[in-house]
């Protein structure tokens, strides 16, 4: 008897923790035409239309506008509002699912110099993490390793999907440095002092960063009669199929990067970052090198800086011609993503017009990521990749999303966050 008890104790606790870890399965394909009718439509380039029906069928657009008659299965959002699908970029997504259990942590890799890691394949799509995601909109993500001088190669993911080989969208997009920072942590102590002091080894550790490089472009175009993969991995950064994703901050950094990749020929270049990005404008749209700026709610990083300076980059950049984006690194950057369209509200509210906010992750975002003549507006013959909010999505008060699509496939908008927040709702409510 003691042993049944025991085993009958075993199985409720097991069938719990299904419970606890059940989510719903991935969205089917398209398989109806469907309609949206009388909704807002945000198109992602800048422009809106009101009142607009928007037809899709084998998960691509096929008809929008003021004047498109329904067809199909017809969803009536009339006073709702229409979005492409938010995209976040250099994220870390499904790479970690509890930072402090090693078995879930996946984002960093042994070595330096390591172009040859793919975040691709260590990409768990049934993350918690991922799926709360979705409910404000982001739906496409790059996903990014961490760690090292060459951190590895992203790719970008659809976020609903039963395994990695599903979420795939863009496959080992670019390669992602850590630039040389021009300081460093200087000892504490007795005489050692705190806070930072230059990094004397910043010009050998540019001359590393070089070398390697160098050597690639050169292994890469000769005969290859030993297999070397670390050199075989840069091979897109100098035949134009890969871009080059480099985190710089200062002036100095970014000016050194563009002199060394123009040295070596590699052709596509983005800034992760640029907090100083505004000081050399007119260098970075010379070169056509986008900046993904970091979330703006945090501190300047100097104390002679306007306080509202991470707040107005977006604006002095865009005013001045640079394609300007918005990225997601720093600690707690998987949970910070959902936060995505609120960062780009806040650069709303210091300077950025409304739309040109949304663009900032729609089209902005699927142009830096080489992936815009399929996702980032509402355009007929693009994906039908998007979202119906009851309001302004960039507003945390009114970004209530009712229906997400991804490819034309209806996603479920449960989450276990949503679940829990449910389960404790209702004995709360059921104690007043």
């Amino acid at each position: 008897m003691k042993n049944y008890f025991i085993l009958t104790l075993f199985l409720v606790a097991f069938g719990w923790s299904l419970q606890a870890q059940q989510s719903d399965p991935p969205a089917l394909p398209q398989s109806e035409t469907i309609s949206i009718t009388g909704v807002t439509a945000h198109i992602g380039n800048g422009t809106v239309i009101e009142n607009a029906t928007i037809v899709f069928e084998n998960g691509k657009i096929a008809e929008i506008g003021s004047n498109v008659s329904a067809k199909g299965r017809t969803i009536d959002a009339k006073g709702k509002h229409i979005y492409p699908g938010f995209i976040s970029t250099n994220s870390s997504l499904g790479l970690v699912e509890i930072s402090s259990v090693r078995a879930t942590d996946d984002e960093d890799e042994v070595g330096n110099m390591t172009p040859n890691v793919r975040s691709l394949i260590a990409y768990n799509a049934e993350s918690r993490i991922v799926e709360s995601m979705r409910p404000n909109g982001v739906l496409i993500a790059q996903v990014a390793p961490r760690g090292g001088r060459i951190t590895g190669t992203s790719s970008i993911m659809q976020l609903d999907g039963w395994n990695w080989e599903d979420a795939a969208y863009k496959i080992d997009d670019a390669i992602h440095v850590n630039w040389p920072s021009l300081y460093r942590r200087s000892r504490f102590g007795f005489g050692g002092g705190s806070g930072f002091e230059p990094n004397k080894d910043y010009d050998k550790q540019v001359q590393e960063l070089q070398l390697f490089l160098e050597q690639g472009k050169a292994y890469n175009l000769g005969p290859k009669e030993v297999t070397n993969l670390l050199y075989e991995s840069t091979q897109g950064l100098f035949d134009g199929t890969q871009a080059l994703f480099i985190n710089a901050d200062d002036e100095k950094q970014m000016v050194d990067a563009i002199n060394m990749t123009t040295h070596l020929g590699i052709k596509k270049v983005v800034f992760i970052g640029g907090q100083e990005a505004y000081k050399i404008s007119a260098l970075l749209k010379q070169h056509q090198i986008a900046v993904l700026l970091s979330r703006p709610h945090r501190l300047p990083t100097a104390t002679d800086q306007d306080v509202y300076l991470p707040y107005k980059l977006a604006a002095l950049l865009d005013n001045e011609g640079v394609l300007v984006g918005i990225e997601n690194s720093g600690q707690m950057d998987r949970m910070n993503t959902r936060n995505l369209p609120f960062y780009a509200g806040t650069f709303a509210a210091y300077g950025v017009a409304k739309e040109k906010a949304v663009q900032l992750i729609t089209q902005n975002a699927a142009k830096i990521l080489g992936i815009d003549e399929t996702l980032g507006t509402l355009e007929v013959g693009k994906d039908a990749t998007f979202f119906v909010s009851e309001g302004d999505a960039l507003d945390m008060r009114t970004n209530k999303i009712t229906h997400a699509f991804i490819s034309g496939r209806q996603l479920s908008l449960n989450t276990y966050q949503k679940d829990l927040y449910l389960r404790y709702k209702e004995k709360f409510d059921g104690q007043k």
